[in-house]
């Protein structure tokens, strides 16, 4: 009797870059470039390593890991994107979109623990050399991999769950180039509290915790490192922690501005979002100062000309 007639949203229309008509052919042009350099740049990072038995260990084990999150990102949206700049359909499926929220969050709190861990494995290889082989050792080498992995997957899985159980049955037009948890929730016809409750202490609290933890194991390395004697170690020892230091602030910086900057404006908070050029820049940033990855490199060009 007082039952109202509602159509489920079974697809959602994604709007795109917002104020970026004029220049889409450009834009199309630029991020196809940085999606093909991502891919060129990673799988040739992860062929390098995996080839040179000298760069098995635990730094290189995560950085792998880190290229193959690098591949997922840039993957998770840039296609998709790719087809609006270049006129084709902004029509995405509800499966679709849900993969979206799903491995955007997975991937994406994936990358802040792997930061953290990529940062504890410095600390015990500047503040503890002697004990680095037996503190990180294979087995805990992969328990932390797979904890950072796994922990994702639960974040993306109630966020998920938490968007997709609202009933969506009116306006299915997404203000955004992607399916993300806010600008999904708020064509919502319910009320969407718990999730943007929920989403923003996840998605705020948690990069501002690893944050925090990096920033405290940097705090160790820079007073091991001053107090080291010899010119030679603090350099080595500096060097090692540049690229790291790099893409944790290329990493967390977007991510801090955008959730706890509400007020930004959808043309910067889009910009800062945009998961194709931190995973295009990585590779660069560990192989412009890394001598054992050039050398990898090389050596790996040299077996192509080779078998050729």
């Amino acid at each position: 009797m007082g039952l109202v007639n509602r159509t489920v949203v079974t697809h959602f229309i994604l709007l795109g870059i917002p104020n970026t008509d004029d220049i889409q052919t450009i834009l199309f042009v630029v991020f196809l470039a940085f999606y093909l350099c991502t891919l060129l740049g990673n799988l040739l990072i992860l062929s390098a390593i995996l080839s040179d038995s000298r760069l098995h260990t635990p730094m290189y084990f995560f950085l792998c890991n880190l290229a193959v999150l690098d591949l997922g990102e840039a993957s998770i949206t840039t296609p998709k994107l790719l087809a609006i700049l270049c006129g084709q359909s902004r029509v995405i499926s509800l499966g679709g979109c849900m993969s979206q929220v799903f491995f955007y969050q997975f991937l994406g709190c994936t990358g802040e623990l792997l930061c953290t861990v990529m940062a504890f494995d410095r600390y015990v290889a500047i503040c503890h050399p002697l004990r680095y082989p037996i503190i990180m050792n294979w087995r805990v080498c992969a328990i932390l991999a797979a904890g950072t992995w796994v922990t994702s997957s639960f974040h993306a899985t109630i966020l998920t769950s938490l968007t997709f159980t609202l009933p969506y049955c009116g306006p299915n037009v997404v203000d955004y180039y992607f399916c993300d948890i806010f600008p999904v929730a708020k064509l919502a016809c319910a009320d969407t509290y718990v999730i943007e409750t929920v989403g923003f202490y996840n998605n705020g609290l948690l990069p501002m915790t690893c944050f925090l933890l990096i920033l405290m194991s940097y705090i160790r390395i820079i007073y091991s490192i001053l107090k080291m004697n010899s010119a030679e170690g603090r350099r080595n020892a500096a060097s090692t922690c540049t690229s790291h230091l790099t893409v944790v602030t290329l990493y967390f910086g977007p991510c801090i501005v955008v959730y706890m900057e509400p007020r930004l404006s959808k043309v910067v908070a889009t910009a800062l979002q945009i998961d194709v050029v931190t995973p295009m820049l990585n590779p660069v940033i560990y192989t412009l100062r890394n001598k054992d990855v050039k050398r990898a490199l090389r050596k790996l060009r040299g077996g192509q000309m080779t078998a050729r």
